[in-house]
Formats: structure tokens, C-alpha cells, sequence
């Protein structure tokens, strides 16, 4: 946010104190008459994503096991939603622009749960074709949410003078969590895959509509122009210009901190059932551990940044991290590597947010035009690796073995970790 945008902005105790500028007041009025629904409603979209993802996530294991995959055509086939993500979100800044964040996000609120209808056929015919047009819906209808549901937050912010950023990313860790926790028990209970998509579905699907109501309404943030990732020739072509030494180490951390949280969701079941020998319903435990201990530091969070500090909060947490990935790459057995994905979900939870706070907070130390300049590269880096590093990963693994591949991530993440501190 500048202050050409929304007057005067001081952060005190996750409240952001802003005088709206006039174009926004029917929005501030709007928000002003219900603020919790309307922040409770903006959670609901990232509950929401969390929660599907997280049931895709587990059933990872048994796709591969059905199609009979190895490590390399799953991560081949891993690439689908990955291309259409990308290419879903370069889109959403102009949709965004044009007609606001909240009518794009009831739209893709709904997309997201839908499209896991498309893996039922797949499913129940055994066609790779069908599980490869399934994968590649659903990272469209996921680019379209991410950017359109963090604009929308944003949104809040600026018309309720409240910081909700970090509620809704815990938001999202819950509703990853609850997704997985459930996804386990109904794999434990013998409900098959396609029966298991079609109930998140219906569910997540009655949620979009319900939080839908209560969104802010579009002219909060619709500019009536169509432009490509919210700006013009000159903001477009300053995507690959600006990249600061502080901007690109600080993306680069980021960028392995999510490479490591979209490997526990691809492959730490995996891990589990292939290398240590575990049962399907104990594979998933390995991402409700990592996401539930993930939304429980994003909670406190805000309280720890505030007492101890962006640098001391990350060396503390970041050694956390560390720590839980070598537990796992050396856990002799399934119990042990769920404790050390736990650990390394409560170390990597806070990192990202302080990233995104530091280089929100960095001005012209960060070389580039504007505060959003900079949050819209990193945000790239970032969101690459989660959805690049497993990728990587699974063609890594196919040569080296999966248990060889993550103790090379964890020298890369103890290395940027270290050199990144430096910039925080």
C-alpha cells in the first residue's frame, strides 16, 4: 500500500490505522456497518483453498499407486497444474482491475471445489488423460483465487483499517489442515477417492456461496481498466527491471521456504509409505502435522514478530525448520518423521509473512518503484517454488532416491536461511 493510495498508515498491534480517500468511502461504508463479517467472510475463500488442496494432497499416494506411476511421471504429470497456474494468474490482475477482486473470487471460490469434480471420471475409468485435464483445471482455478483472494484482503484492510493478512493465511493452514486430517480418516474408513472428492466438493461449494454474500462489494478496488497484472506498459515491463541484491535474496529464501512447505504436500506422504515403509492413512499424517503446527505459528505470530523482532524471529524459527527437516531425512522410522514434519510446519510458518513484512517495509532499499512493485515480485519467486519444487523434487528422486533428495533440500534451506538473515 502507498500513501498516495490511502492517506496516512501506521502499523500498531495488527491494526492499521488509514484514512480512506474518498473513491473508497461506499466501500468503507460497506465494511464499516459489518467489519467481522465482512473479515470473517474474506477468511472463508482461504479456509477454503487450504481445505481442497489439502484433500488433493493426501490422495497423492494412492493416484500414484492406481495409475502406477513412478517418482518422474508424477512429476511430470505434477507440471499440468503448474503451467495453468502461472498463466491463470498473469490473467487475474486484469480481471481484478476491471471488476473488482470480490466478483472474481465468488467465481473461482466456486471453480476451485468444482474442479475436483474432474478427477471422479478419472477415477473411476483409469484414463491418465482425465487425471492430467483434472490437474491442469485445478491450477488454473487456483492461480485465479490466490491473487484474487489476497487482492480482496487487501481490500479490507484498506476500507476497515484492520490488519486481516495474517488471520487469512491461518485461515488458510486450518482449513489445510482440517482437509487432511479429514482426507486420512476417510482413506482409514475405505471411502474411496471419487466418493471423497465429490463430498469436499458439495461442502467447500456451500461455503463459496454462503462467504460470498458478504464480501466487499466490486467497487472497492475495480479500477474499470484492463491491464495485465494491475498496472500499465510502464508497470509491465518493470517486472523484469528493479531487482535490488536485498529484493532478490529475500525472494530467493522465500522461494526454498515454499519449495519445502509444496514438498511436504506432494511427497511427504510419499516419503512416509514408499520410504519408511507406512500405511496410506498414516502417509497423510505427514501434512496434517506440517500444516496443523503451520497454522498454529501463524497465529501467535504477529505477537512474536512484535516482541522479539523480524531477525530474531526468523533465526529462532528458521533453526526450528531446519532442525524438523533433518528429523525427518533421518527419522528411522514413520512416527518420528511425522514429529519432524510437525516441527518443520512450526518453523517455516512465520518466515514467509516476515519476508513479505520486510520487503513491504524496505522503500527504495529494495529498488524497485513502489512498495507493490516489490511484494508483486516476490510473490512471483515465491509462489514459483511452491509450485516448481516439487516438481524438481520428483525428477530429483527418480535418479537419487526421495530420503537422497531431501537432504539436499535441507542444506538449501539451512544455506538461503542463513545468508537470507542477513537481510531481514
Amino acid at each position: 500500500m502507498t500513501n498516495a493510495e490511502n492517506g496516512k498508515t501506521e502499523e500498531a498491534g495488527g491494526r492499521v490505522e488509514t484514512a480512506v480517500e474518498g473513491g473508497e468511502g461506499g466501500a468503507a461504508g460497506a465494511a464499516s456497518g459489518a467489519p467481522r463479517l465482512v473479515g470473517l467472510a474474506s477468511r472463508g475463500p482461504f479456509f477454503l483453498t487450504g481445505f481442497v488442496f489439502a484433500s488433493y494432497f493426501v490422495q497423492i499416494p494412492l493416484w500414484k499407486s492406481d495409475f502406477g506411476l513412478s517418482d518422474g511421471q508424477l512429476g511430470m504429470l505434477l507440471m499440468l497444474p503448474i503451467v495453468t497456474g502461472l498463466l491463470a494468474m498473469q490473467a487475474t490482475g486484469g480481471l481484478v482491475a476491471r471488476f473488482g477482486s470480490s466478483p472474481v473470487v465468488r467465481a473461482s471460490a466456486l471453480a476451485l471445489p468444482l474442479s475436483l469434480v474432474l478427477f471422479v471420471p478419472a477415477g473411476r475409468s483409469g484414463s491418465v488423460v482425465w487425471f492430467g485435464l483434472a490437474l491442469a483445471v485445478f491450477g488454473a482455478a487456483d492461480g485465479v483465487i490466490d491473487v484474487s483472494m489476497n487482492s480482496h484482503a487487501i481490500a479490507v484492510e484498506k476500507t476497515t483499517g484492520r490488519h486481516i493478512m495474517n488471520s487469512c493465511h491461518a485461515a488458510w493452514s486450518i482449513g489445510s489442515a482440517s482437509g487432511s486430517l479429514l482426507g486420512g480418516a476417510a482413506i482409514k474408513a475405505g471411502l474411496s477417492v471419487t466418493a471423497h472428492y465429490e463430498v469436499v466438493g458439495a461442502v467447500m461449494v456451500a461455503l463459496a456461496l454462503a462467504a460470498g454474500r458478504h464480501l466487499l462489494p466490486a467497487s472497492a478496488d475495480r479500477t474499470g481498466r484492463r491491464t495485465a497484472a494491475g498496472g500499465d506498459r510502464k508497470s509491465r515491463s518493470s517486472t523484469w527491471t528493479g531487482w535490488s541484491p536485498r529484493l532478490l535474496l529475500l525472494g530467493a529464501t522465500g522461494t526454498v521456504v515454499l519449495v519445502c512447505s509444496g514438498v511436504v504436500g506432494n511427497w511427504g506422504g510419499i516419503y512416509l509409505h514408499d520410504g519408511l515403509g507406512s500405511s496410506l492413512a498414516t502417509a497423510s499424517l505427514a501434512y496434517v502435522a506440517f500444516s496443523a503446527c503451520e497454522a498454529g505459528g501463524r497465529l501467535v505470530g504477529d505477537k512474536l514478530h512484535g516482541r522479539y523482532g523480524a531477525r530474531a524471529l526468523v533465526t529462532r524459527s528458521g533453526a526450528v525448520a531446519v532442525g524438523g527437516l533433518a528429523v525427518v531425512v533421518l527419522a528411522p522410522g514413520a512416527a518420528i518423521a511425522v514429529a519432524g514434519f510437525a516441527l518443520l510446519g512450526l518453523g517455516l510458518s512465520v518466515l514467509v509473512p516476515v519476508i513479505f513484512s520486510t520487503v513491504g517495509h524496505g522503500g527504495e532499499d529494495m529498488g524497485t518503484a513502489s512498495t507493490a512493485d516489490a511484494l508483486a515480485k516476490i510473490n512471483t519467486m515465491t509462489y514459483s517454488g511452491l509450485l516448481i519444487g516439487p516438481v524438481l523434487v520428483g525428477w530429483c528422486a527418480s535418479g537419487l532416491g526421495l530420503r537422497t533428495t531431501l537432504c539436499g533440500l535441507l542444506v538449501l534451506l539451512a544455506a538461503t536461511l542463513a545468508a537470507g538473515l542477513r537481510r531481514v
